[in-house]
């Protein structure tokens, strides 16, 4: 559980998913917060992709060139 203060929101549902959530028992809130957190990984994992797509073609041409590096050592 968060010990980051909570800030109060408001959303709009579908009002069939927030019956069928209610009468399933899903918090909603938490249910929200844990799709934003979601959705904040991943937009934060594409940001990084992005920012670093050259070094990953640079390391990537040099694995297709040179192999990996010190794969003479492995076990596997």
């Amino acid at each position: 559980m968060s010990r980051t203060p909570r800030k109060s929101t408001s959303m709009t549902l579908d009002a069939a998913t927030l019956e069928e959530a209610h009468r399933l028992g899903i918090n909603v809130s938490r249910a929200a917060e844990e799709g934003v957190q979601a959705a904040i990984r991943a937009e934060r994992a594409r940001q990084w992709r992005a920012e670093n797509a050259d070094a990953i073609a640079d390391y990537n041409a040099f694995v297709e060139a040179e192999g990996v590096p010190l794969s003479g050592y492995r076990k596997f």
